[in-house]
């Protein structure tokens, strides 16, 4: 389908649909229930960065950065860039060792109940087959549709299906390779997989060049291609979109996903950063951090199994299980979700320290689910001393948490308190269940600690509901099921 074509019914879909472009209309939307029961995700950058797997997903623009790490270690494993350049790495993409299947049962052992892929990184490179430019993974590199192979492997398992478009920052993501003299030169035209390599705004201009309408409608094509290929209950946008000049773009996808959806009879979202979006018209996402308190309506933290880099590389610093189950915790009580990024290697392959995370959050889960999946959030999301940093990019600095650090979630007559650190002497105090709480006045019925055979000896006092135990052990968090009255 052309262009002209492909926007003629793009518009058509608008004007013929219940959502139409402005955010009155996109007002309407509701956050799916399927999306706030599941409570945990994987997202999965893979693409031709992870060929020479250095420093991080962001390799295709700093190797064109002279004097950077990137644009060193390229001149002394691939010489010159008028070479050897990023397009050189495609052929080298073969994904020989990419079973989507073993992902799909790895990702169902983990216990995560969707799965969102990177369809399109900002270097450009669709994972999937496209009738846009025949830079894709069906006609270069593996020469496979990617995306086609996961959506299937994926839903047999009973995953949901999402994907996510980093495409909008690709306006000015491969600009450097201008500077001097490299494989990036003009004349650009779409289609090619270096155009535009516009200039690059700073940290004080978002801007920089503003995209064009050429630009804008080849962005809101292949988003849309997306859609109607794959039909994804999850679209993830990255940043940049916030910029002025996608605005009318983002109304005009976002009314075609949400009108398409419904004819699919699906319940769908949109998820964004840096308000992008207007309030209430998609999911809002926080990018490696959190909320510090609970928050009335449904949001997700995107953040990765290391914490260097969203891609593959031989030197990534990975967080510990426990500290992601923790975060996991802490983000379901104040109404969230979390996704987990893993970043397979270029082979297709899953390295094994991903693995052996995603293996141990699953049995955590096998465990203590109940108080994670199709649970909603308490009066309160918790109690303790330790202080979450809110905002983003705030993850790089581990928590310290104390076994007074409590989190707490409900699910029908049942209220779920985790104990983020448990206590050696197996006595504890939660204070929001004390006798004549302003929380809680009701009547507890029984406690039961999960995983564990032995019953808890509990009292309720002034102070504090006191739970005592003798032989709960765990480096993990501890889950007390409360059965109320």
């Amino acid at each position: 389908m052309g262009a002209d074509t492909y926007l003629k019914t793009i518009e058509d879909t608008i004007k013929n649909g219940r959502f139409k472009d402005n955010w009155d209309s996109l007002s309407g939307f509701e956050a799916p229930s399927w999306y706030e029961k599941a409570k945990f995700g994987i997202f999965i950058h893979w693409g031709v960065y992870s060929v020479p797997a250095f420093k991080s997903e962001w390799y295709p623009r700093n190797m064109y950065i002279q004097d950077s790490e990137e644009y060193k270690h390229h001149l002394a494993v691939y010489g010159e860039h008028k070479d050897f350049g990023y397009k050189d790495f495609i052929p080298m993409f073969k994904a020989e060792k990419f079973n989507a299947d073993e992902w799909a049962a790895l990702f169902r052992q983990a216990g995560a109940k969707y799965i969102m892929p990177v369809a399109e990184h900002h270097d450009g490179f669709q994972m999937y087959k496209s009738g846009i430019s025949p830079f894709n993974a069906y006609e270069m590199g593996p020469k496979r549709d990617l995306i086609g192979e996961m959506k299937e492997a994926f839903e047999k398992q009973d995953m949901t299906f999402c994907v996510s478009s980093h495409r909008a920052e690709h306006w000015f993501f491969l600009s450097h390779g201008k500077e001097f003299d490299s494989d990036i030169k003009e004349p650009l035209v779409r289609g090619d997989f270096y155009w535009p390599s516009m200039p690059e705004p700073d940290h004080h201009d978002l801007y920089g060049s503003p995209p064009n309408q050429t630009y804008l409608e080849d962005w809101l094509i292949r988003c849309c291609e997306l859609v109607d290929q794959y039909q994804p209950k999850v679209f993830y946008f990255d940043w940049w979109i916030q910029t002025e000049a996608f605005k009318p773009y983002l109304k005009k996808f976002a009314a075609y996903y949400y009108n398409r959806a419904m004819e699919w009879g699906e319940e769908v979202a949109i998820n964004y950063k840096h308000d992008a979006f207007h309030f209430g018209t998609a999911v809002p996402d926080i990018e490696r951090g959190q909320f510090a308190e609970l928050k009335p309506y449904f949001w997700q933290t995107d953040t990765a199994v290391a914490k260097n880099s969203w891609c593959y590389t031989p030197n990534n610093d990975y967080k510990t299980s426990n500290e992601i189950i923790r975060d996991l915790v802490d983000i379901v009580s104040k109404n969230g979700s979390l996704l987990l990024n893993v970043g397979p290697k270029a082979d297709g392959s899953i390295p094994d320290e991903d693995k052996q995370i995603l293996l141990e959050i699953g049995q955590w889960l096998k465990v203590n689910g109940e108080a994670v999946y199709d649970s909603t959030f308490w009066r309160i999301f918790g109690e303790g001393p330790t202080e979450i940093e809110e905002g983003q990019f705030t993850d790089g600095k581990s928590k310290v948490f104390t076994s007074e650090d409590i989190r707490f979630t409900v699910k029908g007559g049942t209220l779920y308190a985790t104990l983020l650190v448990y206590p050696e002497n197996g006595v504890v105090a939660i204070k929001a269940l004390k006798e004549k709480s302003i929380h809680f006045q009701g009547i507890i019925e029984e406690i039961n600690v999960l995983g564990f055979d032995e019953k808890p000896a509990w009292e309720r006092t002034e102070e504090a509901l006191i739970i005592q135990t003798r032989h709960v052990q765990s480096s993990a968090p501890v889950v007390f099921s409360i059965k109320i009255n």
